[in-house]
């Protein structure tokens, strides 16, 4: 298995990937959206042939007040290829570009209440926390977790280097404080 950074002439077996795997879809401008402002973000899986059997689509949060923060928009790894841990590797390696390339604080997605393995992998294996709940949030009424990892942490965990690590430890220590702080009181 081979983990790479996603290329233009990937976003097709992307989508395809994606209308095998889940129920959300995208038509193809929303990839080459991604793919054209965010290139650094995206990862594909291929298998022996070369044949796409997994991907991350991912983005940068651009509005927003926040600390600077990534957005996962897709997952999906082939039933053929599941459970070999491609998942956490295509996530991995897009949270690692959020913060070497945008200084990402963390990265956010949303997960519908019934994806029990995929609730599983984000707050167990990859250590996703739920924010909130999102009423109907998909197209079907259903509800979605929405869930943030710390990628702070993730860095320390992997001795990333940041994009301005001035900013990017300064300020998680501030607002570490500010947590205690606010517990006191």
């Amino acid at each position: 298995m081979n983990i790479r950074c996603a290329k233009p002439c990937d976003l097709m077996n992307m989508q395809h990937c994606n209308l095998l795997c889940l129920p959300e879809n995208y038509q193809m401008k929303y990839y080459f959206y991604h793919g054209l402002s965010w290139p650094q973000l995206s990862y594909v899986a291929e298998d022996e042939s070369g044949s796409i059997v997994g991907y991350v689509l991912a983005k940068m949060e651009e509005d927003s007040d926040d600390d600077p923060h990534g957005h996962i928009t897709s997952l999906a790894v082939k039933r053929s290829h599941r459970r070999l841990g491609l998942a956490q590797k295509l996530m991995d390696q897009s949270s690692r570009a959020m913060i070497e390339c945008f200084n990402a604080k963390y990265v956010s997605l949303h997960v519908r209440k019934s994806n029990r393995a995929a609730l599983h992998l984000y707050a167990n294996t990859l250590r996703f926390q739920i924010n909130e709940i999102e009423p109907k949030y998909y197209a079907d009424g259903e509800d979605a977790y929405a869930m943030k990892r710390d990628l702070v942490d993730f860095a320390k965990m992997h001795s990333l280097k940041p994009a301005e690590p001035n900013t990017f430890w300064d300020s998680h220590k501030t607002s570490s404080n500010k947590t205690k702080d606010n517990k006191d009181e």
